[in-house]
């Protein structure tokens, strides 16, 4: 009397014939970290969109807070410029040098993550001797 495998329960089955449902691509699924199981790499636009984008906002920025600037020295709007002028200058710079910073970072990162997957694809030989 064979019971098709459909018809069996999820509380009827042995644990052999749960873990046989388990594949590859369900263990890459589950996976919290995709990058531990895939060694394709990333493009530099992947790598390098945040800092980017981060430096692109703090230089428009700047370049307001400079423009507002020159309205206060030029004294066009001296009562409004007076204050936001050298307020969006040092905001923007902040910013723009957090993303200058943040791109020797992600290289150090990614160098890294190089060596480590180059020692852990040699750990295996040593272990085997």
């Amino acid at each position: 009397m064979e019971m098709a495998l459909e018809d069996i329960a999820l509380g009827d089955q042995s644990r052999s014939q749960s873990h046989d449902f388990l594949t590859e691509s369900t263990i890459f699924s589950l996976s919290r970290s995709e990058s531990l199981w895939t060694t394709a790499s990333r493009s530099a636009w992947e790598t390098y969109n945040k800092p980017i984008i981060v430096m692109s906002v703090g230089g428009a920025i700047l370049i307001f807070g400079m423009v507002l600037s020159g309205l206060w020295f030029g004294s066009i709007y001296p009562k409004s410029t007076n204050i936001l002028g050298p307020g969006f200058f040092s905001i923007g710079l902040m910013i723009l040098v957090i993303g200058l910073v943040w791109v020797p970072v992600m290289r150090e990162k990614q160098k890294q993550k190089s060596v480590s997957r180059l020692f852990t694809n040699h750990k295996h030989v040593f272990l085997h001797l």
